[in-house]
């Protein structure tokens, strides 16, 4: 055999031996891009469940909070209800002692209630200021936006426009004014 033969077989021999590495190269990636595919698959599929339950926690959630946040609303003033319940006490005290005194004399009966009612608005006061609840000050000029004037009357004390007589007791509630106080102002 001459050496040109021997070279040709020798090239034809490796070209089949790499044809044949190259063909079972192939099935061998068919397997890898099917387990490719298979391990992506089973990764969304566990994307997928993680996403719905962190969409379903997180609707719990909001509706959790949802329903707190109507709570406090609803209960928001627990606090100075509560603290109302000390005057109301007092009064029906008060009340429940004026039958146990039929047989005390009038002037210490009435001194007794007097006690008690003064007693009473203590407890409102008190109560009010644990709130930030105060009155609205009536002293000097007339302020329409804490003063309501029902009257006006001569005064040589007064200037004009001064605020001569308060007829109710106005509150602000922190700075807010729940109600107006009722003014009699001095008009010359």
């Amino acid at each position: 055999m001459s050496e040109e033969k021997k070279e040709e077989l020798q090239t034809e021999e490796v070209q089949e031996t790499e044809t044949e590495v190259i063909t079972d190269e192939v099935p061998a990636k068919e397997e890898t891009v099917e387990s490719v595919k298979a391990e992506l698959e089973e990764k969304l599929k566990e994307a997928e469940d993680k996403y719905l339950r962190v969409h379903a926690d997180f609707e719990n959630i909001k509706k959790r909070l949802e329903k707190e946040k109507y709570n406090a609303i609803d209960y928001a003033s627990e606090k100075f209800a509560k603290d109302l319940l000390a005057p109301i006490d007092s009064l029906e005290m008060a009340l429940a002692a004026e039958e146990a005194a039929k047989d005390m004399p009038a002037d210490e009966l009435l001194a007794k209630l007097k006690e008690g009612v003064e007693l009473t608005i203590k407890n409102f006061y008190t109560a009010f200021e644990k709130h930030d609840i105060s009155t609205v000050e009536t002293d000097g000029d007339f302020d329409p936006n804490f003063h309501d004037a029902v009257m006006q009357i001569d005064s040589p004390d007064h200037e004009d426009g001064q605020i001569v007589q308060r007829l109710q007791k106005g509150y602000k509630l922190k700075e807010r004014l729940l109600r107006p106080a009722m003014v009699s102002i001095c008009k010359k």
